[in-house]
């Protein structure tokens, strides 16, 4: 709590700069001198500059020395008021990131013996550690010492195993209480920390994973765990949660395969969860009936317990989860985790804010917070202890996890810097990590050329962006329910389609593509996010037959598979995923989110036909060329009628078994007969099957295009 009441207001806004507001009820905001002063001296400021306001009169005032941070000084004037010199801007200021960078270990390191504990937080003047018995007896704080660069430091003697804690830190005479940002293992809805040995959290995980020769290589398939599993027919015992996730060789009520089982046969080669580590919005301890999809971060190193067979055990929900990434290993598929580094659930409640106010979040011109996410924050991913903490938290989460990718959530709003230091730490643990982000240019007060934005993306060469260039393309506008794109036959977007099948990169070296090389194009016509595929269909083709808008569908996943790049599928795109019209699902119940493995039963010869075209994709390198120089040298569109598009893989043996590869779509709902380069052609996929080996051969230079279908020739 507050230990005075302020008549006027005074800020360190830089390391000798010092603001003091004075209300003009406050002799008229009149002062002629002012002083600093802690137990040993009094210091008088030298007033640079008078500014009247409305309501007050600010004085900026500057200081022989600097304050020392951690340390309660007074300010007085010459009327007798006094008051306490508040941490001001200066948090936010390069001269105090220099000064307090501390590039050693935070949180907890835990012995049977002892644990020592250490936290950032340069600006308090106090800080204790609560520390609660396993059996929730609260203990009397534990007084912290100030060390090095504003690291707070205490060792505690005994085994403190199951011991929950919490920090009580005073910045600004107020104490307030907080959980460990280094947390790794939290309570039940994350109101403490937990103290555990991370060595009983170790579990055997076989290194059962194929090489993975580059990025491009990848088929993402994006899931949230509680979807995964959740419907009644899923045929997993654990539904929705980590251990459910985990069941291999479940069934449908028909046998059809679900679950892990069904995503292996499909042939994809990464699963992509949705954020896990601890956040807002499902009560864990009640009966699971709120529904999020984990976009409201409270803990970053913790998993989440609402996916836990019990919240309420510290070790459960990170064994479980650990179990849950063992077997996607064991499949021989890896694991892309989503991350949500760029804001979180409410800054005013946050760690980060309690610890070092202003310190973690981004402030505009006026002193506020800015708000380019949408959610009333924008974590400061620039500044040294922001940055040292998310490579730190990624690190943890690569090396005790052994997660196999990271998807960043609104990636345009961390900085260049930030995200290329990631990139050279994952590459030093394992380069074949993914890193794949929304690289959306977002509102927020840093330079735009600092941004991780698409716009940047030939400074973010080795991380994957998601190209809303290509999903526009392909389906029409995301937001614009109603506007059509190739797939629903709108010419305005044929040459479009064209680049982005081609992996964005310009096809022909005078035109300037979105991106210099395929790996940066993650290509994609729908995620969790928004409408899906066949609810935007269903709108756009209200008068045409469900069999009708199905080849639509079809072909438009087939483009996304077939196009250079990293393909990515959202849970259920392979059959007709709905979610009954709603375009923002994050806290709709299960019946909206859920996986519908009915519905994959129902639709299983479109997902038989999908899994033969990534077989297709998967045995033929030259569908993932892994540079835009062997795109422009191998491959070439050929000249056909509107709206068919038709691509000719010229001279790839060497990258698989197959010379010449001709791959052709037609959106239209008339048949077109098409001239080919050459003559005795094999099919491998037309508008019924697709397989890696010939369902047909014609010896003619012609081909017959059905109505809505995808084409794909070798020889």
């Amino acid at each position: 709590m507050i230990i005075i009441e302020r008549i006027f207001q005074a800020y360190l806004d830089e390391m000798k700069l010092i603001t003091i507001l004075l209300p003009k009820t406050y002799h008229e905001g009149r002062s002629a001198h002012f002083q600093i002063h802690d137990e040993q001296k009094c210091v008088t400021l030298q007033i640079r500059e008078t500014i009247d306001l409305d309501d007050a009169v600010k004085y900026i005032c500057s200081c022989e020395s600097e304050p020392m941070l951690g340390k309660t000084y007074w300010i007085s004037d010459e009327h007798g008021g006094k008051t306490d010199l508040q941490i001001g801007a200066v948090i936010r200021s390069d001269e105090f990131d220099q000064k307090f960078y501390y590039d050693g270990d935070l949180g907890v390191s835990y012995d049977k013996d002892k644990t020592v504990f250490k936290l950032w937080a340069p600006t308090a003047t106090g800080v204790k550690l609560k520390l609660y018995s396993p059996e929730l007896k609260e203990l009397d704080p534990v007084e912290m010492r100030l060390a090095d660069r504003g690291v707070w430091i205490v060792e505690v003697e005994g085994d403190l195993e199951y011991f929950r804690y919490s920090y009580l830190v005073c910045v600004n005479l107020e104490w307030k209480e907080a959980v460990d940002p280094y947390a790794v293992s939290v309570t039940a809805n994350g109101q403490l920390g937990v103290i555990i040995d991370l060595n009983k959290a170790k579990i055997e995980e076989k290194n059962s994973l194929p090489p993975l020769d580059h990025p491009v290589d990848a088929i993402i398939y994006e899931t949230h765990i509680r979807d995964f599993t959740i419907h009644p027919h899923s045929g997993v015992k654990e539904k929705g949660k980590y251990l459910g996730a985990a069941e291999v060789n479940t069934k449908n009520t028909d046998g059809t395969s679900t679950g892990l089982s069904y995503v292996k046969d499909l042939g994809v080669t990464h699963i992509e969860l949705l954020p896990l580590h601890d956040f807002e919005g499902v009560d864990e301890l009640g009966e699971k009936k709120e529904y999020n999809w984990g976009y409201n971060p409270l803990h970053f190193n913790a998993p989440d317990g609402s996916y836990s067979s019990d919240p309420t055990a510290p070790y459960a929900r990170i064994i479980e989860l650990k179990k849950l990434i063992a077997a996607i290993h064991d499949q021989g598929l890896r694991v892309i985790v989503d991350v949500v580094y760029n804001h979180v659930y409410k800054r005013e409640e946050s760690s980060f804010e309690k610890i070092v106010p202003g310190y973690y979040f981004r402030h505009d011109v006026h002193g506020l917070p800015s708000n380019g996410t949408g959610v009333g924050n924008d974590v400061a991913s620039e500044r040294l202890m922001v940055r040292k903490f998310i490579i730190d938290s990624l690190k943890f989460w690569k090396s005790e996890y052994h997660v196999d990718g990271f998807r960043f959530d609104l990636m345009g709003i961390l900085d260049i810097e930030t995200m290329t230091q990631i990139r050279n730490m994952l590459d030093e643990i394992d380069p074949q990590t993914l890193m794949i982000g929304e690289g959306w240019d977002l509102n927020t007060p840093i330079p735009v050329e600092q941004k991780a934005s698409i716009r940047n993306q030939a400074k973010l060469p080795r991380i994957g962006q998601f190209n809303d260039w290509f999903r526009d393309s392909i389906k029409g506008s995301t937001f614009n329910l109603h506007d059509r794109g190739y797939i629903l036959e709108n010419e305005h977007y044929y040459e479009a389609a064209k680049q982005v099948i081609a992996g964005s990169i310009g096809i022909e070296k005078s035109e300037k593509g979105l991106f210099l090389e395929p790996v940066q194009s993650v290509n994609y016509i729908e995620s969790h996010d928004n409408h899906t595929l066949w609810d935007k269909l269903k709108v756009c083709e209200a008068n045409e037959s469900e069999d009708w808008i199905k080849k639509r569908h079809r072909l438009a996943t087939s483009i996304v598979l077939l196009s250079q790049g990293i393909p990515f599928l959202h849970s259920g795109q392979e059959f007709f995923r709905s979610k009954q019209g709603h375009g923002n699902s994050y806290r709709s119940p299960d019946e909206i989110n859920q996986l519908d493995w009915d519905a994959c039963r129902v639709n299983w010869e479109n997902v038989q036909y999908l899994r033969g075209i990534i077989q297709i994709r998967k045995s033929h390198r030259a569908f993932r060329f892994n540079c835009a120089e062997l795109i422009r040298r191998h491959m070439q569109f050929l000249s056909v009628q509107r709206p068919v598009i038709a691509y000719l893989l010229d001279d790839v043996g060497r990258f698989g078994t197959w010379n010449k590869i001709a791959v052709l779509f037609n959106p239209a709902k008339k048949e077109f007969c098409v001239d080919l380069p050459e003559k005795d052609w094999k099919v491998l996929a037309n508008d019924l099957f697709a397989s890696v080996k010939p369902i047909e051969t014609f010896s003619d230079s012609q081909i017959v295009l059905k109505p809505c279908s995808t084409n794909v020739l070798v020889k």
